[in-house]
């Protein structure tokens, strides 16, 4: 597993994606915390996490489109295949490598952190659960891209599947305000990723919403587990 993971990792920057990925997220975050705090002297961060809830939807893809769907292509994946490995640990290696290159890039958050604390004392409480819930989102959409990866060759297609996720996680709280059945809201309220990672950023910690995430990871690990077990055989 730890294998795949470097491998992954090395593929990153073998390739412009990772410092895409990275310069992205350090530019717009940069944008939001210079305008949202030290533009207007705001010591509270949850404005930075709030703009990035819609970021993350769209840059994840960026990250995930070439998981598998490289490997696809250049038909190295039957290599991977027949390697003295597990298919589990195969798919948890390559999810790793991207969670580690998405934590790297919200890392950056901390050191707004630590800017503020020069200046007065900053909610660390907020800022720390700011940081959870952004990182739940963030390898939950990992999990998401990853599945819809290993189900095409072609990186774009894997790309434009992921965005058409972020929009419609997006346009899922719209559906909210349609509907007035009581268990059609129920169904919106529940999927709302938003809304799960808006109680985080008002302070208030769900058990439940970090077991909604962690389900999300679960589910998607587990179906592109199946698909590459079924590759296998077939």
């Amino acid at each position: 597993m730890f294998s795949i993971m470097r491998r992954e990792l090395a593929s990153y920057f073998h390739s412009p994606i990772g410092y895409i990925f990275l310069a992205a997220f350090y530019f717009f975050a940069g944008i939001a915390f210079f305008t949202g705090n030290l533009m207007s002297q705001n010591a509270d961060l949850g404005g930075v996490y709030s703009y990035l809830f819609t970021f993350v939807l769209f840059l994840v893809p960026v990250l995930t489109m070439r998981l598998f769907s490289e490997d696809r292509k250049n038909k190295t994946d039957q290599a991977l295949l027949t390697a003295p490995i597990t298919i589990t640990g195969m798919v948890f290696g390559k999810f790793l490598a991207a969670t580690v290159i998405f934590t790297a890039a919200l890392s950056v958050t901390l050191v707004y952190g630590l800017v503020i604390a020069v200046f007065t004392p900053p909610n660390w409480a907020s800022i720390f659960g700011n940081f959870a819930s952004t990182l739940l989102l963030g390898v939950s959409l990992i999990a998401i891209g990853m599945f819809i990866s290993s189900m095409t060759e072609n990186q774009v297609i894997a790309a434009v599947g992921g965005f058409a996720v972020a929009l419609l996680l997006m346009l899922i709280d719209m559906f909210g305000q349609v509907f007035t059945q009581p268990w059609v809201l129920a169904i919106i309220n529940a999927l709302s990723f938003y809304k799960r990672y808006g109680s985080f950023s008002l302070g208030i910690f769900e058990y439940s919403s970090v077991l909604f995430f962690i389900s999300v990871c679960a589910v998607f690990i587990f179906l592109t587990v199946r698909v590459y077990e079924k590759r296998r055989w077939s």
